[in-house]
């Protein structure tokens, strides 16, 4: 399944960030506003769109909304986790006193 036409969003009344194909929700990353932060709990790829990019697409384009809303993440979420932890250029947005807590 091609995923060049996926586009991403914050849907803030679910509290989930979406990406769509075809309107269709087929990846999300569910979150909790705590104060300044923002907690990912949950994240979800179709089945057929998995390795292929999609998680990665979607948890980054999270990640940059949080930064832009000058918010921190926290990253409940084992996959969140993990991309921040290969992704080094997001560590920032996790709160410093957090880092040591998810290994980073």
């Amino acid at each position: 399944m091609d995923t060049a036409d996926i586009t991403i969003e914050n849907n803030a009344e679910k509290q989930q960030y979406e990406a769509k194909q075809d309107g269709k929700v087929v990846a999300f990353a569910e979150y909790r506003p705590i104060g300044g932060s923002i907690m990912f709990t949950h994240t979800e790829v179709n089945k057929d769109l998995e390795g292929k990019g999609v998680g990665s697409q979607l948890i980054g384009f999270a990640l940059e909304d949080t930064k832009a809303k000058g918010m921190t993440a926290i990253p409940m979420c084992p996959f969140v986790k993990i991309f921040i932890q290969r992704h080094k250029e997001f560590i920032d947005v996790v709160h410093p006193s957090h880092r040591k807590v998810f290994g980073m």
